[in-house]
C-alpha cells in the first residue's frame, strides 16, 4: 500500500524566543517558595501570562488570586507577579503581616524608579502603554492619582495637553511594539522638544530581540505562528510585527491544538516564535504538530544572543535560614 508523501515545509525558528530572564526569575521564585515552605504558596495575579505555566504551578500547590483579600490570614508566602504591583499592594500586605515576596521583573522596577525620580523633580509624567495591562496598573500605582498620564496611540500623543510642557518626561511599558512606541515618542519629541526621556530604553531587551527575530523570519515566511497567551502583551506585539512586515498569516496560539490549519493552508515556509512567558516545551509541541503534516526542515533565525540572568530575592534565602 502506497503512502502519500508529506509536502515539504521549511520552519524558520526564531531565536531568541520564549522565556526572558524576568519570567524565568518569577517562575523560579514560586518554585523555590513551594520547595522551602510547602503548599500553599499564594500568588497575586498570574505569575506570568501563560496558562501552561500557571496550571503547572497550581498542580504543585500555588494558589492564584486577583486580590489580597482572597488570601486568608497565613504565614505562607504571598508572591507578587512579574508585571509589578501598585504601592498600595505591598502596603496592604504589610498591614496584614503577610510574608510577601516581590517577583516584579527588575526591568519593570527600573521604570517604577524612573517615575518616582521624575515625580520628585516636579516633572509631569507620560506613560506610553496599554490601559488595563497589569504592568501599566502597577506603574501608575507607584505615584499619587493623576501624576501619570497614559498615552496609548499616536492620536493620544497629538491630543495630549500637559500643564507644563517644559517640565515633561516619558516612560514606557516594557513589552510594547518597538516601532509603535518610536512613532509615539517621535510625536512627543516634536511637540515637546524638552521632554525628558529614559536614560536607557524602557522597552526591555527581550521584547526588542524577539521582535527583531520575528521581523527577520516573517519577511520570508508564508505564515507566522506565535506561541503565547491572548492576554500577553509581548506575544500580541509579535503577531503585529509579523503583520506589519507583510506576512500573509499571523497566528497567536497557546498550544499546538489551537493552530487553525485551514488558515495555515498549503504553506511552504512558516516562522515560529514564542512570547516571553511561553516555555520551550510548547515550541517543541508546535513543531511536532507541523511534523505530523509536513516533511519539515528547521532553520534557526537568530537576531541576538541573550545571557541575562536576574538574582533571586534575598528574602527567600533569609526566610529559609
Amino acid at each position: 500500500m502506497m503512502t502519500t508523501a508529506k509536502p515539504p515545509l521549511d520552519i524558520l525558528l526564531c531565536s531568541p524566543r520564549g522565556f526572558c530572564a524576568g519570567v524565568d526569575r518569577a517562575i523560579q521564585i514560586v518554585q523555590l517558595a513551594l520547595e522551602r515552605f510547602g503548599a500553599p504558596v499564594y500568588v497575586r495575579h498570574e505569575i506570568v501570562h501563560n496558562r501552561y505555566v500557571v496550571e503547572g504551578l497550581k498542580a504543585k500547590g500555588a494558589v492564584f488570586v486577583e486580590e489580597l483579600d482572597e488570601i486568608p490570614d497565613t504565614k505562607q508566602p504571598v508572591i507578587f507577579s512579574a508585571h509589578g504591583v501598585a504601592k498600595a499592594v505591598p502596603e496592604a500586605a504589610q498591614r496584614r503581616k503577610l510574608f510577601h515576596v516581590d517577583a516584579t521583573c527588575p526591568l519593570v522596577t527600573k521604570v517604577h524608579r524612573e517615575a518616582e525620580t521624575h515625580f520628585r523633580k516636579g516633572n509631569e509624567i507620560v506613560l506610553i502603554g496599554h490601559a488595563g495591562h497589569p504592568e501599566v496598573i502597577g506603574t501608575i500605582g507607584q505615584l499619587p492619582a493623576g501624576a501619570i498620564h497614559l498615552i496609548e496611540t499616536e492620536a493620544d500623543a497629538r491630543a495630549f495637553r500637559p500643564k507644563s510642557p517644559e517640565r515633561l518626561a516619558y516612560i514606557t511599558q516594557t513589552t510594547l511594539s518597538v516601532d509603535d512606541t518610536a512613532a509615539i515618542v517621535a510625536i512627543l519629541m516634536e511637540r515637546f522638544p524638552m521632554i525628558a526621556k529614559p536614560h536607557k530604553e524602557d522597552i526591555c531587551y527581550a521584547t526588542t530581540n524577539r521582535q527583531q527575530a520575528v521581523k527577520q523570519a516573517a519577511t520570508r515566511a508564508d505564515a507566522m505562528v506565535v506561541i503565547g497567551a491572548p492576554n500577553s502583551s509581548n506575544s500580541r506585539r509579535l503577531c503585529e510585527v509579523a503583520e506589519r512586515v507583510g506576512c500573509p498569516v499571523s497566528l497567536l496560539v497557546q498550544r499546538a491544538n489551537d493552530i487553525d490549519w485551514q488558515r495555515v493552508g498549503s504553506v511552504r515556509r512558516v516562522g515560529i516564535t514564542a512570547g516571553a512567558s511561553a516555555p520551550e516545551i510548547l515550541v517543541e509541541e508546535v513543531i511536532d504538530a507541523f511534523a505530523v503534516r509536513f516533511d519539515i526542515n528547521v532553520e534557526l533565525v537568530t537576531a541576538a544572543k541573550e545571557a541575562v540572568v536576574f538574582k533571586l530575592p534575598r528574602v527567600l534565602g533569609e526566610a529559609a535560614e
